[in-house]
């Protein structure tokens, strides 16, 4: 997949993008192949609010990527993954992932699927399910959620995917204080990273999230 429309100001936006996160330029091919499939089918299926090729740069691609230095290999659940953010530019960017974009919507998932296929992304699948509804107990080592709900929300309706020892990573703005103490029993903030998204004035944290010893 070519795409040709992109602005040469776009391209080296990414570029720089992701040489702040420490990332191969090399990954700028397949994330703009994806971002160009974004852009066809949320003219017609409004998968995202955000149009702007340029925006979408900023704050799908790269803010989804800001999160990678704290990600473990292995299983990785995207609890209302939308799009694919931000499961698709981390099954890019980090093949050693298997990541399960969870996703109820059905025109959502249908993009998905198509996403996969064509990106050729063997290390992602699609479950169309809510998340409290992934009879998959106990089968990942990480859950993350970008824009789902309150870290107690997420919990209600992901924590039964978590292995022993598994992780909830959380993308919030500012540092969410009062969700973190908002918890429920037998669950803790084991850490909040700051997150520098390139090109983003806005504040970004990403909360780790565990079962209390």
């Amino acid at each position: 997949m070519d795409a040709p429309a992109f602005s040469d100001a776009l391209r080296q936006r990414l570029d720089d993008g992701l040489d702040a996160l420490g990332l191969d330029r090399a990954l700028a091919a397949p994330l703009l192949d994806y971002l160009a499939l974004l852009l066809r089918w949320n003219r017609t299926y409004n998968l995202t609010a955000i149009r702007d090729p340029d925006e979408m740069v900023t704050r799908h691609l790269l803010d989804s990527l800001a999160m990678h230095p704290h990600v473990r290999p292995g299983r990785l659940a995207d609890l209302g993954t939308g799009p694919g953010l931000p499961g698709i530019p981390l099954a890019i960017a980090r093949p050693d992932l298997q990541v399960s974009l969870v996703e109820s919507n059905g025109k959502k998932a249908r993009f998905l699927r198509e996403a996969v296929r064509q990106l050729r992304l063997g290390n992602a699948r699609v479950a169309e399910s809510r998340a409290e509804a992934l009879d998959e107990p106990g089968a990942y080592a990480q859950v993350t959620a970008r824009a789902l709900d309150t870290l107690a929300g997420i919990v209600a309706v992901g924590g039964h995917l978590l292995a022993p020892g598994g992780r909830l990573l959380a993308m919030k703005g500012v540092h969410p204080a009062a969700e973190i103490a908002a918890l429920p029993t037998g669950w803790a903030a084991l850490a909040v990273h700051p997150l520098s998204v390139p090109g983003l004035e806005a504040e970004r944290h990403l909360v780790e999230v565990g079962r209390a010893a």
